[in-house]
């Protein structure tokens, strides 16, 4: 899959089939809409083609009226997202800054400079709730309104269900703020899991008697933190157990960067060798949430415990 930053780059497509939304997650939802989007691009000869938006838009209008608190929680890094839609057979995806100058468009320039001039779409592909252009006065009936004008064609997909429930990036994030990771993957279609390459940390771990391999998860608001049992691929053929915190150690930092910090149940390997690898850790089962504890010393035994649980779980769900 080719990824562009942006409209003008040489040899992006010069035609295209579409479709456009944050794709947080990329759940069953989505994939049903990529499926269906794949299918299209394929019988029209056409690329298929993802316009998606860094930061989320919602993320961009929270910070503008200084209410943080109103951007959502991430589900996933541009990195896995970008993943999930390459597994999902994506020709070609276009990450476009959303900024007050995107805000502003209205509905007829986003329609001439995305998706027209920006990214010449013969077939375009929304959901039943998509809206465009300044204070969303874009909706279905116009943009398929002004694909009869400008030459492309437009088509609804409606929502997707799983076991009676809408499948959507709000109904994922309420699982995971929920700990309920069964759910999740069942919305998702997969476990929920970060990845990212292992950076050095403080080795504070490592003094504990508790080496990790450490993600930075890039955006202070996940979608979920906490004490997990966890499956770490990337290391070994196989994947290894593991215990995970994904959160912001409140223990021993104060800086507010959120970590994923993942100790192997299984160490193959010398932990220097663990450095620089391009790592997916899979959430099984939450444990518990952060906590704050007195001392190092204090630390250190609930770890000891945390392993210990998450063997337990392992051993009881054996075919996980």
């Amino acid at each position: 899959m080719r990824v562009f930053r942006g409209f003008n780059h040489p040899g992006i497509a010069s035609a295209c089939a579409l479709t456009i939304g944050n794709f947080d997650g990329v759940h069953r939802g989505h994939q049903a809409m990529l499926a269906l989007l794949t299918n299209e691009a394929r019988h029209r000869g056409l690329p298929s083609c993802v316009l998606t938006f860094e930061p989320h838009p919602r993320d961009f209008f929270a910070k503008r009226t200084g209410q943080p608190q109103l951007a959502p929680a991430r589900i996933a890094n541009l990195r896995d997202k970008l993943t999930e839609l390459e597994r999902c057979g994506i020709d070609q995806t276009v990450v476009l800054r959303f900024d007050q100058r995107f805000a502003a468009l209205s509905p007829q320039a986003f329609v001439d400079e995305v998706l027209v001039q920006g990214l010449r779409a013969r077939y375009v592909l929304v959901g039943d709730d998509f809206c465009y252009g300044a204070r969303r006065a874009g909706d279905y009936a116009t943009l398929d309104a002004a694909g009869d004008v400008a030459g492309f064609d437009v088509a609804r997909m409606l929502s997707y269900e799983v076991h009676g429930l809408r499948v959507s990036s709000s109904a994922v994030r309420e699982a995971l703020a929920q700990g309920n990771l069964e759910q999740a993957a069942v919305l998702l279609g997969r476990p929920y899991s970060v990845s990212g390459h292992v950076m050095h940390g403080r080795k504070l771990g490592r003094d504990l008697g508790f080496r990790t391999l450490n993600l930075r998860f890039d955006h202070p608001k996940p979608a979920v933190m906490g004490i997990f049992v966890v499956r770490v691929h990337g290391l070994t053929e196989r994947p290894l157990p593991g215990v995970a915190s994904l959160g912001v150690r409140p223990t021993v930092e104060d800086a507010g960067r959120v970590l994923l910090e993942t100790h192997c149940l299984e160490w193959p390997l010398a932990l220097d060798a663990g450095y620089g690898r391009c790592i997916r850790v899979e959430l099984l089962h939450k444990l518990h949430d952060e906590r704050r504890y007195p001392s190092l010393e204090a630390l250190r035994e609930a770890i000891a415990q945390d392993e210990a649980d998450a063997r337990a779980w392992l051993a009881a769900h054996p075919s996980v």
